[in-house]
């Protein structure tokens, strides 16, 4: 089962993100995933796939700092390592 959520920046409309917590899950995302959807994925670890769906004509650039945070957090909270240690700090 796909998770998804919402979440909407300050004077924005919602945005749907997905997630899909196992390689069952996160397969199911590649396959019904949308081009245009925003993908996002700790680097060089394992971790939940997140997407996010963009709205009509959006562009990448458009996408609030709030959203883009969301889907940060939770690719990192739903990672092998982002579960262990919860420092508070973002890395890149």
């Amino acid at each position: 089962m796909v998770f998804y959520y919402t979440s909407s920046g300050v004077n924005s409309s919602a945005y749907t993100i997905y997630m899909g917590k196992d390689k069952y899950e996160n397969e199911d995302l590649i396959k019904y995933g949308w081009p245009e959807d925003i993908w996002f994925h700790v680097d060089k670890i394992s971790s939940a796939h997140v997407y996010l769906r963009l709205h009509k004509g959006e562009k990448i650039e458009d996408i609030p700092k709030e959203v883009l945070m969301d889907c940060a957090h939770l690719v990192k909270a739903n990672s092998i390592q982002g579960q262990s240690c919860d420092s508070g700090e973002e890395s890149e």
